[in-house]
């Protein structure tokens, strides 16, 4: 019988049962330094070999499937929404997922740590007619903390035309269908700080209205309505053409390579999980007509991770050839989670998150082809890490040009749900790494704030050549935001803020230049290209701080920016210049952007 239980429509025949913490624990029992059997006499004991963990299973409690024939779907999202809409710093997590079919007279309010998608291998497939709504009620209007949600592979037929997405940072809008208009600013017109859009054919037009930026990617849109400081769009058809500073708009006709985002799906009654193809110079959607190009894995590949579940167990199922499938909740890790086989896929859902509880890292990647990190959320542990997040070795040297790392909708947090320090949250040493959406922050709001009590140094360092960063947001860290050593390394589109909480001018002081740049390529780089950069200040404990500038890099033919702004929003805060000693102060209270369109 069709139903709302977690995980319907799962396979019976020959499926094994996924571990459950319980059941992981007999697992253990059984790896190295366990008891084994007496050994005969004159003869050397006999250890037995650690039990393959099973593939597939159950999705979980907090992964909540609907076909069209499930009874009162609207009360089931209604009560989600009710324990998520205000849960910024909560621990509930959800995955909303809708079997093909259509479904009539929804409004899918999208709270925190809730992710909805359509389970068919087209977003047509799954057709509701109704809406998929983030608005900022709330939050009394305001949607700059409408964090941590998403929609993907689903088509809407907005009520009256026009579908609300008010959201900003770490906020994903993928593989979506919009048969309507898409508004991107709360009720009202209040505050949005923008989002991300992948993927997806909007068939009216998208709305921005207040938001501050935004980037889209290989997508189709049937217009753009207006801009405020920096609308980036790359492989989209429909884009409005380059204008930036005025109107705002850096428009690439391609991306220069992408690789979409793993999603679940349904083959009959077997869940599985598509792996789109790599494309290079793309440009709109992957699923326009007939089946998407790429590969699949049935769940049975998988290991269902449940909350729990130990690190050891996790890096066991990794070791036997698993895949992991991270349902929705919260994992303790005592050591990193390892990923050392070429292809290997880590796929959240509703926002699993990772924390590692005694300063190690959370994952770290080999030097590998292939490897696809999606949709989880790691939170610094009350013990400083060294680094959250590492993409391949230090060192790491191999061509992955024909089959990248992808790094998509993961998203690290210091503080906010509590205390956290790392002193970097993320390194990409891998070569030809493709990270595609991601927000690195430390928290500026929440539990666990404060210059020293989420202190973390630096966000993002790419040592790697032939990066390409595809919406990169990076906030609020106590000295660089942002450091690439790589060569070839690539950047469309840049969302910083600088940290809010500097007590003074001295703790901002770098030698002799005032304040950290936001996005810094390091002095030995011969080649490097950004578009559409932007770098904001505000220092509300102390607005008398002057920070010199927002980028800062080698003055060289081959490093190039385009599309460059930095703003003091209030006046909390000034900048000299927008890159090295390049471009004017922002001035006074005017919150208006300094801008630069080419440099050098």
């Amino acid at each position: 019988m069709p139903t709302d239980s977690p995980s319907s429509g799962l396979p019976s025949p020959g499926r094994r049962a996924v571990l459950g913490a319980a059941a992981a624990a007999t697992v253990l029992a059984g790896l190295p330094g366990t008891a084994s059997a007496a050994p005969a006499e004159g003869r050397q004991p006999v250890r037995k070999r650690p039990r393959a963990l099973p593939g597939g299973g159950d999705l979980g409690p907090n992964v909540v499937v609907f076909d069209p024939s499930t009874p009162n779907i609207q009360g089931r999202l209604d009560e989600i929404f009710r324990q998520q809409e205000s849960a910024q710093f909560g621990t509930g997590r959800y995955q909303l997922l809708f079997k093909p079919g259509t479904y009539h007279g929804l409004n899918a309010q999208i709270g925190f740590y809730t992710s909805i998608s359509g389970l068919g291998l087209s977003p047509d497939d799954t057709t509701i007619n109704g809406d998929i709504t983030v608005d900022a009620g709330w939050f009394n209007g305001n949607a700059t903390q409408n964090f941590w949600r998403s929609a993907e592979n689903l088509a809407v037929v907005p009520v009256n035309g026009t579908n609300r997405w008010a959201v900003s940072q770490a906020a994903p809008f993928r593989r979506m269908h919009v048969r309507g208009n898409l508004n991107l600013a709360p009720t009202g017109y209040g505050w949005s700080s923008g989002g991300y859009i992948a993927d997806s054919r909007i068939d009216g037009q998208v709305q921005p209205y207040s938001q501050q930026q935004w980037y889209t990617r290989d997508s189709a849109i049937g217009g753009w309505l207006n801009g405020v400081w920096n609308m980036v769009f790359s492989g989209v058809e429909g884009a409005p053409a380059q204008g930036f500073p005025n109107p705002p708009y850096t428009t690439l006709t391609t991306t220069p390579v992408s690789r979409e985002k793993p999603f679940l799906y349904l083959s009959g009654n077997e869940y599985r999980v598509f792996l789109p193809e790599k494309r290079t110079n793309a440009r709109g959607v992957t699923w326009g007509s007939g089946t998407p190009r790429g590969t699949s894995l049935p769940l049975t590949r998988f290991y269902v991770a449940k909350p729990g579940v130990s690190a050891a167990t996790l890096n066991q199922a990794l070791a036997e050839g698993l895949h992991l499938l991270l349902t929705p909740g919260i994992y303790h890790l005592d050591r990193p989670i390892r990923v050392d086989r070429a292809g290997t896929v880590v796929l959240g859902l509703g926002y699993a998150t990772l924390i590692p509880d005694n300063g190690v890292a959370a994952l770290r990647v080999a030097d590998v082809d292939g490897v696809r990190l999606a949709g989880f959320l790691i939170d610094a542990g009350p013990v400083n890490s060294p680094t959250l997040l590492e993409i391949g070795p230090a060192g790491a040297s191999r061509d992955h040009s024909a089959d990248p790392t992808t790094v998509q909708d993961v998203f690290i947090r210091i503080g906010g749900a509590g205390p956290g320090k790392a002193t970097t949250s993320m390194v990409v040493n891998s070569r030809h790494t493709i990270v595609d959406h991601t927000w690195v922050w430390r928290a500026d709001h929440g539990d666990g704030v404060g210059w020293e009590t989420n202190r973390a140094d630096y966000g993002v360092v790419v040592n790697g050549h032939d990066v390409l960063a595809t919406g990169l947001f990076v906030e609020h860290f106590n000295k660089y935001d942002v450091q690439w050593f790589g060569e070839r390394g690539r950047t469309i589109f840049f969302q910083n803020e600088k940290a809010y909480d500097a007590p003074n001018q001295a703790a901002i002081q770098n030698g002799s230049i005032k304040g950290y740049a936001a996005y810094r390529v390091g002095d030995n780089v011969t080649s490097h290209e950004g578009w559409g950069l932007g770098s904001y200040c505000y220092y509300n404990v102390d607005p008398t701080i002057v920070q010199h500038h927002g980028f800062a890099a080698p003055n060289r033919p081959g490093v190039r920016f385009h599309d460059l702004l930095v703003v003091s929003l209030g006046g909390n805060g000034q900048y000299e210049r927008v890159i090295n000693d390049t471009g004017a102060p922002t001035s006074g209270t005017s919150t208006v952007p300094s801008t630069i369109v080419s440099y050098p």
